[in-house]
């Protein structure tokens, strides 16, 4: 009987114990997640890309633009970058990267499939609050 309370001079059950409260909080709590998760996508689409235009007048800048893997375009969410010699590898036709010093797997489908014109390896990954995924790796030549 300890869960019950008084109220107007009759016994009750707390709203919680109902469910009432603890409904109406769980839809705070899935309001709010929503609202963040919509609020860091917006954040990572609305990121400059270039935003001191120094890679306007690249010749390579269509190139890029259009690059896409199995998961979609490369560019279109996340920012690419070089990635040294030791830090990619092929084992058994699959690839990883270190990223901040981790090992990450690369997925089958972000492997971009058309030959590299810049040689070294490149990765895009989206970094969220439940870890790193790659959006997109191309192989370099190892040279």
């Amino acid at each position: 009987m300890s869960d019950w309370i008084e109220s107007g001079g009759r016994l009750a059950r707390p709203r919680i114990a109902n469910g009432t409260w603890a409904r109406s909080a769980g839809r705070v709590m899935v309001s709010l997640g929503l609202t963040m998760l919509v609020l860091a996508a917006a954040m990572q689409i609305a990121r400059a890309r270039d935003p001191d235009g120094r890679y306007a007048n690249s010749p390579l800048k269509e190139w890029f633009d259009g690059l896409r893997s199995g998961k979609g375009p490369c560019c279109s969410d996340a920012d690419g970058s070089a990635v040294s010699d030791v830090d990619w590898e092929s084992k058994d036709g699959h690839y990883r990267v270190r990223l901040d010093g981790a090992w990450v797997d690369v997925p089958d489908e972000a492997v971009v499939t058309e030959p590299n014109r810049v040689g070294r390896a490149m990765v895009w990954p989206i970094k969220s609050y439940m870890g790193v995924t790659i959006r997109c790796f191309m192989p370099g030549s190892m040279t």
